[in-house]
């Protein structure tokens, strides 16, 4: 049975000992009850998996060290991988490359893309599971929904609007993905805009198409952003990237105390505390 749990997130970790510090803190605030889950993600991206130069390659986990960082079974494990250049001929193979360097505790990879062919990621799943003796049922795809995707999909037609049209996108992935991550930021740390978030997560919701989760800006400082979404859907997940650094910059390491507040900040906002 597929696990389709809610979760906060926090992106960008680079050790083992980094999620071992982060599921103590969510395990020592979290409700017991709560069904809530601590995802825990990593960054790859194309060039990075095929050694290609880009300023990525130094702030991304090496190749062997991905399978550590998701070694935990009690934590939501999720391979981000990012490729926003388009029609890539190899990206079935990519994938299967980028699924198959996670290990046996993989529960997720998250598709940093721009409406990426619904074929070629059937199948690089599919056989990156297969190469680690992994069920696929147990593996979600997580489809990110970026600003980029957005502005793509724009109606010229006074009968479709722009949401009719995101569903149709997301349906055409029919099976291939369970959940979407509505991000503009892309892991800029951009505040996310709730008033122009709510109506997409509607529409994804009411489709039940996809599970939803939201991101763009999150941090210790700033859980106010999200919590007009949490309001009306209190089992939307979340994600964290940018903002756990004082800088705002991804490429800069994540500060930890600043993590652990959001952690916190955020199992008080769900009431799963």
């Amino acid at each position: 049975m597929r696990n389709l749990a809610p979760y906060i997130g926090i992106t960008d970790f680079r050790s083992f000992e980094q999620v071992q510090a982060m599921l103590e803190v969510f395990k020592k605030h979290k409700h017991p009850k709560s069904p809530r889950q601590l995802h825990v993600g990593a960054m790859m991206s194309y060039k990075t998996l095929h050694g290609l130069p880009t300023k990525w390659t130094a702030a991304f986990p090496k190749a062997n060290e991905y399978a550590g960082i998701f070694a935990s079974p009690e934590t939501f494990n999720c391979l981000h991988f990012a490729d926003y250049e388009e029609r890539r001929p190899d990206i079935a193979a990519s994938l299967e490359e980028a699924i198959a360097l996670c290990g046996p505790h993989l529960h997720a990879i998250q598709l940093d893309m721009v409406w990426p062919d619904p074929t070629q990621i059937g199948k690089g799943y599919y056989q990156g599971c297969q190469r680690l003796g992994l069920d696929p049922r147990q593996v979600d795809i997580i489809l990110q929904i970026n600003r980029v995707a957005i502005e793509r999909m724009k109606s010229t037609s006074p009968f479709v609007t722009d949401l009719d049209l995101l569903i149709n996108n997301i349906r055409h992935y029919e099976d291939r993905i369970h959940r979407v991550l509505v991000d503009k930021s892309m892991g800029q740390g951009i505040g996310m805009n709730a008033t122009e978030l709510l109506p997409i997560v509607d529409a994804i919701d009411e489709s039940g198409y996809a599970l939803v989760g939201v991101a763009g800006g999150l941090g210790p400082e700033t859980m106010n952003l999200v919590e007009p979404i949490v309001a009306q859907f209190p089992f939307v997940s979340i994600d964290a990237q940018g903002r756990l650094r004082p800088s705002g910059k991804a490429l800069d390491p994540i500060d930890w105390e600043m993590a652990k507040q959001y952690l916190i900040r955020a199992l008080e906002m769900f009431g799963e505390n």
